[in-house]
């Protein structure tokens, strides 16, 4: 009889438990459906590197799905691993790296989703000798990978010169011009000071580049970065505005040369081997350049007064991360019309769309569906033939057929084109075409690997 009533005991404990785990199964397959369906909203697919799931090895284990550091990329569909919102993925690796079967592997975006990258050398240096590529642009979007390339490819340049006997003084000629001032620039610019290089760094909008834009209050590091002349950051996890604090530091440096506001508009390479560099208001001779650029190229603005705001961008990085917010979205393309469908998912949000034309004519079909939908069922306001002509603080004017209109507001999106920086690539000469980072993904994962182990041994 006793031993009834244990075997009951412990079968009622073993139900509940397992009542328990399946319940939350349950509800992680729901919040990762409803992630997926949020994710449908953007047509862009995975920009970069990205995973590649065999579900013929896949256990179902969610290993990765749990280690992953973006949240939801992965989830589980049907008990196998899925990509659900791979346009969220910067390459961490960490998927292909915890998965006990080896069933992910890194791979590149097809080259239908715009993975056409500049031809490199394990240098970062282009077809065109001593003009190099660093940072997002050169395909790897973690902020490590664009410290480390700035750092290594000056070393690059300065070894170059020292071996050239180069390092005699020629007027009006400085051995590195640097493009762009986000971490790839700001790394190249620091071991340049290091290297004792006459250098200048030539940013077009504000120092810290892309990060600057960021949302989120934490950005995550898969292994420490380090930062010429500053040593290491140790933490797998920086707020935003510690990163953001740092660059305000380095800009004291009195050695720390850069030209903000200053646009970049043409590169050639003379005869002679030397730079002609011109930009928005000067011109520059350097024998090597550094573009760290990022991808997003520049966009177009619409000159219109308090478009310098910071609640005004131009690039929407993370719609989750917007909530309880009053939204204008400029535009009337896929861009436009997906940013305001994704973030009118997010909870609270009002969204308005602002259009100059009288009908969306030149979206995909797709888009065009869902966004007649969200309209009839007042998720996103649509005002066409409006365009705005003064943002302010917490307001928005628009001229609606003539009349001016004013609307509460939190933030402010503008898609209205731009110049995508392979364009400028063309221009100045370097090579484009489909390349594998595959190798280079898989050596990421080994350094997360590494660097959580050192991380472990510290603390």
């Amino acid at each position: 009889m006793d031993s009834l009533v244990s075997y009951a005991i412990a079968g009622a404990v073993l139900l509940f438990f397992v009542r328990g785990y399946l319940k939350g199964l349950k509800k992680k397959e729901a919040r990762w459906q409803a992630a997926a369906e949020k994710g449908k909203l953007f047509s862009g697919g995975p920009r970069a590197q990205h995973p590649h799931i065999d579900v013929t090895y896949c256990i179902g284990c969610q290993s990765c799905t749990t280690v992953c550091p973006e949240g939801d990329v992965l989830g589980m569909v049907g008990g196998k691993a899925a990509i659900i919102n791979g346009y969220k993925c910067v390459g961490h690796s960490l998927c292909a790296e915890v998965c006990p079967v080896g069933a992910i592997t890194m791979v590149m975006a097809t080259p239908s989703m715009g993975a056409e990258m500049p031809f490199l050398t394990p240098e970062y240096e282009t077809n065109v000798r001593n003009l190099f590529i660093v940072g997002e642009l050169g395909g790897l979007a973690l902020i490590k990978n664009a410290v480390n390339q700035g750092r290594d490819c000056i070393d690059t340049i300065a070894g170059r010169l020292t071996s050239e006997h180069a390092r005699r003084e020629i007027p009006g000629v400085c051995d590195v011009l640097i493009v762009g001032a986000g971490p790839a620039g700001i790394s190249a610019s620091l071991r340049a000071i290091e290297n004792k290089l006459n250098y200048v760094t030539i940013e077009q909008d504000q120092v810290g580049g892309t990060v600057a834009k960021f949302p989120r209050q934490k950005l995550v590091m898969t292994t420490p970065v380090e930062f010429p002349m500053y040593g290491k950051f140790k933490k797998m996890e920086l707020s935003k505005e510690s990163l953001l604090a740092f660059w305000q530091k380095v800009m004291q440096r009195a050695d720390f040369q850069v030209r903000s506001g200053e646009k970049v508009e043409d590169i050639q390479r003379g005869p002679d081997g030397l730079f002609s560099i011109v930009t928005s208001k000067a011109q520059y001779r350097s024998r090597a350049v550094v573009l760290a650029l990022g991808k997003t190229g520049t966009p177009r603005k619409l000159g219109v007064p308090g478009e310098d705001l910071p609640k005004v961008m131009y690039r929407l990085i993370e719609a989750d991360h917007y909530v309880y917010k009053k939204i204008l979205i400029v535009g009337g393309g896929d861009s436009a019309v997906e940013a305001a469908m994704g973030l009118a998912n997010q909870v609270g949000n009002l969204v308005t769309l602002s259009y100059r034309q009288d009908s969306f004519a030149r979206i995909k079909a797709r888009n065009l569906e869902r966004i007649e939908k969200c309209m009839r069922s007042g998720k996103v306001k649509v005002i066409f033939n409006s365009k705005p002509i003064e943002f302010r603080q917490d307001a928005v004017i628009l001229d609606v057929k003539g009349e001016r209109h004013e609307i509460t507001n939190d933030f402010v999106w503008i898609f209205a084109g731009g110049s995508p920086p392979n364009d400028f690539l063309k221009k100045i000469g370097v090579q484009l075409g489909t390349r594998d980072l595959t190798l280079e993904a898989h050596h990421e994962a080994q350094e997360a690997t590494a660097g959580k182990k050192e991380l472990a041994s510290i603390s």
